[in-house]
């Protein structure tokens, strides 16, 4: 037994770990206590940068250090000489390199860096590019080392073309860099801006982007960052702020105007000024929504302004200080009357393609397609032929878009429920498309499947809607903003409420047969609806109720024809 070498039981170990654990705990404790101590006291000195290094060096996430270390130097800086300073801070900055070594995704360490480089007298914003480099080199990922590099980027004479570069750099290396092409779909719309489209590209460096991402995901087809990027520049342009349509109401005495995309509007606010026959009004806008942000914006018109015996009411809406303006006439007789904007609601959903674009894009959904064969369970791949035939043409390409998602269901199972309310979503864009073409304010959504409603905000104008046969269990609150909608029908669903359906000033019919409504209760929002005078409840559970009958004419007076 002599001259081996003792080996500690497992026991053994534990304890003496644990005695570490403790050592290390009490010392920690007494070096925070300490530290608060002084801070207490008011004593904000070089001691306490002293006993906070030995704990944040340690342990780079105790927040509340990191704060008091910005309080210690600002209180420095009001006692030492410009010299001084630099060299604290310049100790600061080598300090803070040791604690990203320790932890290189440190938050509190991050954020202080960006603290200490706004407040040095002569900061080296080229070291700490260099820096970032590192930091990337080692771990692509790394967020909030891009976010820092935004910010020193910011603050120096880097060109974006430059970071462009470096991006196209690292994607090279790695085409699973999501962060590169995050940033590079940041960079992009700054340097090559479509002047035609807000926050999109030119359609010449668009192909290119499009050329170099296929590559990618050719070259790694399960991985989701190209694919993720492939969607950005198939994406849409953001709308900009404008006014879409006015609406003017006789029967109701209100005006509604609508947005590209939903704005604020405080009620006592004078972005939106209405003029009545060359008269200023003074009116309170509220949405239907009761949103803080809504697309749809109406007002009560003041009593007695509009007149059977005028022959004519002209209606003008300025917004912003004359940035958007609409006008529309109410002549006499006429219940209503509006006017839309020249790009009309359905033109959202349009794109537009170049013969250049529309080759590319044809292109790349054959390769897409060819891909997909050889990679037949890749998601990414089936969602990009999705969107390749919506941005060609989407109702062209209509059933074969409903096949793969029908592919992509089976594949990805537990994103069903996405998939589906996605699907509707281009159903329902389709179906504005063909309501304007037809130049009708009706839409015909049944026997779509649907399982979500959206895009409502746009059918402020549709009269009549069919939502029949489809796998509907509720109808949305943004349902309210389709203020001229006199006939709905919503059979064979499952709807089981009714919250959506209140204050739609225009609605008579309204049928619901065959779902899941199961109590009166569930039809209150309906007293709200003034016009509504016709209800079918053929095939709920409520109609086993006794006194069904008895009920609704306690609740829904207003209703003449129940059927049940």
């Amino acid at each position: 037994m002599h001259g081996r070498v003792k080996v500690k039981t497992s026991e053994e170990q534990q304890e003496a770990k644990r005695k570490e654990r403790e050592k290390k705990l009490q010392i920690f404790m007494t070096k925070t206590n300490a530290i608060f101590e002084k801070r207490k006291n008011g004593e904000l000195d070089k001691e306490v940068l002293d006993l906070s290094n030995q704990i944040l060096g340690a342990n780079p996430d105790f927040a509340s250090l990191w704060n008091l270390r910005r309080e210690v130097f600002l209180h420095l800086e009001k006692q030492t000489s410009k010299e001084e300073l630099i060299l604290l801070y310049k100790g600061e900055l080598q300090f803070l390199e040791s604690c990203l070594r320790v932890n290189p995704k440190s938050y509190g360490t991050w954020h202080h860096r960006t603290w200490v480089m706004e407040r040095t007298p002569e900061p080296d914003w080229g070291r700490e590019l260099q820096l970032c480099n590192k930091f990337l080199d080692t771990d692509e990922r790394n967020f909030h080392c891009w976010d820092y590099r935004r910010f020193v980027v910011s603050h120096s004479h880097v060109l974006a073309k430059e970071e462009l570069e470096f991006t196209h750099s690292l994607i090279t290396k790695n085409f699973s860099n999501y962060s590169s092409w995050h940033y590079r779909s940041k960079l992009l719309p700054q340097i090559y801006p479509d002047p035609q489209r807000q926050g999109r590209v030119t359609e010449e460096i668009l192909l290119k982007e499009l050329e170099m991402v296929q590559n990618a995901f050719f070259t790694d087809p399960n991985d989701q960052s190209a694919w993720f990027y492939h969607r950005w520049l198939l994406g849409r342009a953001d709308n900009e702020e404008s006014l879409r349509c006015l609406l003017i109401s006789r029967e109701g005495g209100w005006v509604a105007v609508s947005f590209s995309q939903p704005v604020m509007m405080p009620t006592d606010s004078d972005d939106l000024l209405l003029f009545l026959d060359q008269t200023p009004l003074k009116v309170s806008w509220r949405n239907p929504t009761e949103r803080k942000y809504s697309s749809v914006w109406t007002c009560n018109l003041p009593a007695g302004s509009l007149s059977d015996l005028c022959p004519r009411h002209d209606l003008r809406v300025f917004w912003k200080d004359g940035l958007g303006k609409m006008e529309c006439s109410l002549l006499r007789g006429r219940k209503e009357s509006w006017c839309q904007d020249s790009c009309t609601e359905a033109q959202t959903f349009r794109c537009d393609l170049s013969v250049e674009k529309s080759t590319v894009l044809q292109s790349e959904l054959e390769s897409c397609k060819e891909l997909q064969t050889l990679e037949p369970e890749n998601k990414w791949c089936l969602l990009t032929i999705i969107l390749l035939m919506r941005a060609l043409d989407p109702l062209a390409y209509e059933q074969e878009t409903l096949h793969y998602f029908e592919t992509l269901k089976a594949v990805d199972p537990m994103r069903t429920a996405y998939f589906n309310d996605l699907r509707s979503k281009f159903l329902i864009e389709n179906g504005i498309l063909k309501m304007e073409y037809a130049e009708v304010r009706v839409i015909e959504l049944s026997r779509k499947g649907l399982t979500a409603l959206s895009h409502l905000e746009h059918l402020l104008l549709v009269t009549h809607m069919t939502l029949a046969a489809n796998e509907l269990q509720s109808l949305p609150s943004d349902l309210r903003v389709m203020l001229c909608l006199e006939v709905l029908e919503a059979d064979d669903n499952h709807i089981e409420t009714l919250e959506g359906v209140t204050d739609l000033p225009k609605l008579e019919e309204l049928s619901l047969r065959n779902n899941c409504i199961r109590s009166v209760a569930d039809l209150k929002p309906l007293a709200s609806c003034p016009k509504l005078s016709q209800l079918d409840l053929t095939g709920n559970p409520l109609c086993e109720l006794v006194d069904l009958q008895a009920q609704l004419t306690v609740l829904l007076p207003q209703v003449k024809t129940v059927l049940t």
